[in-house]
């Protein structure tokens, strides 16, 4: 059985790394060949990050895209991250794509706002349905959560099944925090993500007068969060399990946005499954994954912050309770173990 995987990004793009490539050898041994296509490099994605995007390779990959949506007619199916060709119309991009071909369309945040709710009328215009299209033509579409998977029923998709985006839970396993009185509060992410932090300036600057708390940022630029009373950590894919082993209690603060309801609370998944108490905001999936008082505490206000950290600052044996709480969840719900058959089942249940 013969998959094109038309993914976003390389490695270093975390959606295609997380809802994609850790996939790959679970879905190979099952007799599934894959035929990896990312559409950015991880050039691209690096210099995204350091606001130095290469357009000349960009162009080059929109033609490299399309050659590929050609050949699509060789597989016995397509699995697409999000879309085949970002910013271009439905019509054209679905164009290019062969009848009779089953298409495999994958969504781990709300693309479609991007363009449904983009500040030029004239993308609104033109790309607002674009996503809407593009999950009424799929045979499937998988969905990291409920939000986006009653986006995909409202655009009229044939199929829609929720597959969360999960860890390794062999790779991702607990260690004690290290024995230190002070307590780290950290946070792993990116820079597309890191501005979510300044929502809890009043929060770190509160807490900042404890001596015994120490904030911790992973993957952010520092220049990012320069006015904010925190560390930060570079992320690397390698050793990323061992600087959450390193916190004490994990972070997600969110805007409740539209956008930020799409997203699938990946961040809780990675603390939990390190057995680390979490805070985060009641955005989309986030009081999904996380019960309120079990796995940790759920926080909009700035008075809401300060109370759940001080509370888990000072009860260890509460921030043992939930953390244990936490690895338990994800080892049910929110591990590779658990969704990588039920992906193999999808997928051939749509393939010719």
């Amino acid at each position: 059985m013969l998959l094109l995987l038309l993914s976003r990004y390389g490695r270093l793009g975390a959606s295609s790394r997380l809802r994609n490539y850790q996939y790959l050898p679970y879905l190979e041994a099952k007799g599934i060949e894959i035929t990896v296509a990312p559409l950015l490099s991880d050039d691209y994605v690096t210099g995204l990050y350091r606001g130095r995007i290469p357009w000349g390779s960009v162009m080059k990959s929109y033609w490299t895209r399309w050659q590929w949506l050609r050949r699509a007619a060789d597989f016995d199916g397509v699995w697409v991250e999000k879309e085949m060709l970002p910013w271009i119309p439905a019509g054209l991009e679905l164009s290019g794509f062969p009848k009779g071909i089953p298409l495999i369309a994958d969504y781990d945040d709300a693309v479609f706002h991007r363009y449904d709710r983009h500040r030029r009328a004239l993308v609104r215009t033109v790309l607002g349905g674009k996503i809407d299209a593009v999950m009424q033509r799929a045979d499937l579409v998988i969905a990291g959560n409920d939000y986006l998977a009653d986006r995909a029923r409202q655009a009229g998709a044939q199929r829609v099944e929720i597959l969360p985006t999960v860890v390794d839970t062999e790779r991702y396993q607990t260690r004690p925090s290290p024995d230190s009185p002070v307590i780290t509060i950290g946070w792993m992410g990116s820079p597309a993500t890191a501005p979510y932090l300044h929502r809890l300036a009043p929060v770190l600057q509160t807490l900042a007068a404890n001596q015994n708390i120490r904030w911790v940022a992973v993957g952010a630029n520092p220049a990012q969060l320069e006015t904010l009373p925190l560390t930060v950590w570079p992320w690397t894919e390698a050793g990323e399990v061992a600087d959450i082993q390193q916190f004490d209690i994990g972070i997600m603060p969110l805007p409740d946005e539209p956008f930020e309801r799409g997203k699938c609370g990946y961040k809780q998944i990675q603390y939990m499954a390190c057995g680390k108490p979490v805070v985060a905001s009641p955005v989309g999936v986030n009081s999904v994954i996380v019960r309120h008082g079990i796995e940790g505490f759920l926080a909009s206000s700035t008075e809401q912050w300060i109370e759940a950290l001080q509370t888990l600052v000072d009860d260890a044996a509460l921030q043992q309770q939930m953390g244990q709480a936490g690895r338990a969840r994800v080892e049910a719900e929110y591990s590779l173990q658990v969704t990588a058959p039920k992906l193999e089942c999808l997928l051939r249940s749509v393939m010719k």
